[in-house]
């Protein structure tokens, strides 16, 4: 054995060690503060983070969102969703399912999860929601395409080509027409991103960043106000939090005018502003988008972020129910 790899030299080590962190810091930001895709059009697209908002369109809803985070920044996180719910025939129960593909780095994962959402009527016009989601987490990483200093090095040869992981999760949702107020853990189960811990970057450089995915918590909520015969207020708030990391929010502010147009702003605290919208070309079919741009030390780095949505929605809405939908 090459006693130079065995034993190597204290500037080679140092360097060394500096690559590593780099890389860690780079995974640990993207992947562990924040190893769960963010959206800025969430309230359109609530099925990926809970259960429990499946069925709420009250027919066949199709939603198709693609997020290009901090773009001209190399190896930025890029995240694509596909959600497809409605309720069964008898009204209590509703299915869904979310594919996600998520890639950050040398890092990509794929998310293919069943959503079952179980309802009840509260009052009137309210409906009591809980839901459960399971299905597969596949990680793919490519570490050894990190152009490392020294050649052979086995921290960066630990690619993990296929690597699939049970996953579930759970929500609960209280909503009508005008009103959503949702908690949700959309993956309980942690996901390691290596077999063996002896040759992840955290046993190289003894960083307390850990090469694995941690549950994160959301809480949402919003109500639509009537501001005039065809103008209406929709404020609406996402809270997430995680294990290790501080707690994040978002505030957005939409106007939908004529039951056609909706224009928002929104800020991410520490993070970044932005603006949203979404027109209705007919009732079914919808598009939006929505741009941030970056108030941390990324705006040094980064364009901003573009997120693209297409939804579609068919079907007959359930006997009684005729009120538009806002979330």
């Amino acid at each position: 054995m090459n006693h130079s790899m065995k034993h190597p030299k204290p500037m080679q080590r140092t360097a060394q060690r500096w690559i590593t962190a780099l890389v860690a810091l780079f995974l640990g930001t993207a992947s562990f503060a924040q190893q769960d895709p963010q959206f800025t059009q969430y309230m359109f697209n609530q099925l990926a983070l809970n259960p429990a908002y499946a069925g709420s369109a009250e027919r066949v809803s199709i939603k198709a969102l693609s997020r290009h985070q901090w773009v001209g920044f190399e190896g930025a996180p890029t995240t694509q969703t596909l959600t497809v719910h409605s309720p069964l025939p008898f009204e209590s129960v509703a299915l869904g399912g979310t594919i996600m593909r998520d890639s950050y780095g040398p890092v990509t994962q794929y998310g293919f999860m069943v959503d079952v959402a179980y309802r009840m009527f509260v009052g009137r016009n309210s409906k009591l929601a809980f839901g459960i989601k399971g299905g597969m987490n596949l990680f793919q990483g490519d570490f050894a395409a990190l152009n490392p200093l020294e050649t052979g090095d086995q921290v960066f040869q630990a690619n993990v080509s296929q690597k699939l992981d049970p996953q579930f999760g759970f929500g609960t949702m209280w909503y009508s027409d005008r009103h959503f107020l949702g908690l949700s853990m959309p993956k309980l189960l942690r996901t390691d991103f290596f077999e063996d811990n002896s040759t992840t970057l955290d046993s190289i450089i003894g960083s307390p960043f850990q090469n694995g995915q941690r549950g994160h918590t959301f809480l949402s909520g919003g109500y639509v106000f009537d501001m005039g015969t065809y103008t209406k207020f929709k404020p609406t708030f996402l809270v997430k939090g995680v294990k290790g990391a501080p707690i994040s929010f978002d505030l957005t502010a939409n106007f939908l005018f004529y039951e056609k147009f909706w224009l928002g702003a929104m800020y991410r605290h520490e993070d970044a502003v932005g603006a949203l919208v979404q027109y209705l070309i007919t009732n079914d079919f919808s598009i939006g988008y929505s741009y941030d741009y970056p108030i941390s030390e990324m705006r040094n780095y980064s364009g901003g972020s573009h997120e693209f949505m297409i939804g579609y929605e068919f079907g007959n809405k359930l006997k009684g129910i005729r009120s538009p939908r806002y979330f």
